[in-house]
């Protein structure tokens, strides 16, 4: 797993690296001293893994993760109080508290290994190297950070159901959450695998595998059911891609 470790400690960032020595599965590429110098290194390596400490001078972490056009995993790394990892503790990957111990470390590595591990089987590839790989569209396998006020969301795609443009934000379904993000609709469609989102209308991105019923509409257009009970109609200019996609 190509790792970037981010803290403005230089202490820090060796005694983590030192312990991560004892698990050669994560390949310490590069180390980040604030947000900006770690977006750079982010943008240009593509890592599978950051540690990335909560409080740093300029933009904290989170405040780095909002600008992040490429979404490794995460593992927070804070000596913190219980406010700031209780707003993560359900949606992060995982949390290390300074000064990190070993045997918690072991935990997360091996916590990593298992999921790295079951996305490789589900994309049907081979298990890595150490050094990684570019990665393409965001498919339904990867995690996007979701941020909306105070509230903070580390959510898998798949889980995804739904985009639906306002105004200049972007409302995001999942679960039973609606947060809304400062990303337009054109953006994010860039940048998500078309094999698993369609783009329905000039207002919505649905996940195909949330679809649970289509029905003729007006003027050739078609009303599509998610799973989740939204109803979205399907323009007459996407109707016609949209039944071959979905059709055997």
């Amino acid at each position: 797993m190509k790792t970037i470790v981010i803290d403005d400690e230089r202490l820090a960032r060796k005694e983590l690296i030192s312990l991560l020595e004892a698990h050669p599965i994560v390949d310490v590429v590069a180390e980040a001293v604030n947000a900006e110098d770690a977006r750079n290194k982010i943008d240009e390596i593509k890592p599978d893994l950051i540690f990335l400490d909560v409080q740093m001078p300029g933009e904290t972490g989170f405040e780095l993760l909002e600008t992040l056009d490429f979404f490794p995993k995460v593992v927070f790394v804070t000596a913190y109080d219980e406010f700031a990892i209780k707003a993560f503790e359900v949606n992060a990957f995982d949390y290390l508290l300074k000064p990190v111990h070993p045997e918690r470390l072991a935990e997360t590595v091996k916590k990593l290994e298992a999921e790295f591990s079951e996305e490789r089987e589900a994309k049907g590839q081979e298990p890595e190297s150490a050094g990684g790989s570019q990665r393409g569209p965001l498919s339904v396998h990867d995690q996007v950070f979701v941020k909306d006020g105070d509230r903070c969301w580390f959510v898998r795609l798949e889980k995804v159901r739904l985009f639906e443009s306002d105004g200049n934000y972007v409302k995001v379904y999942f679960d039973k959450n609606r947060p809304m993000i400062h990303r337009s609709l054109n953006a994010l469609d860039e940048k998500l695998d078309d094999k698993h989102f369609f783009r329905a209308s000039r207002k919505h991105i649905i996940n195909l595998s949330w679809v649970e019923k289509i029905e003729p509409w007006f003027n050739g257009g078609l009303l599509v059911e998610l799973k989740g009970g939204e109803k979205i109609e399907v323009s007459r200019r996407q109707a016609a891609r949209f039944k071959e996609m979905m059709s055997l």
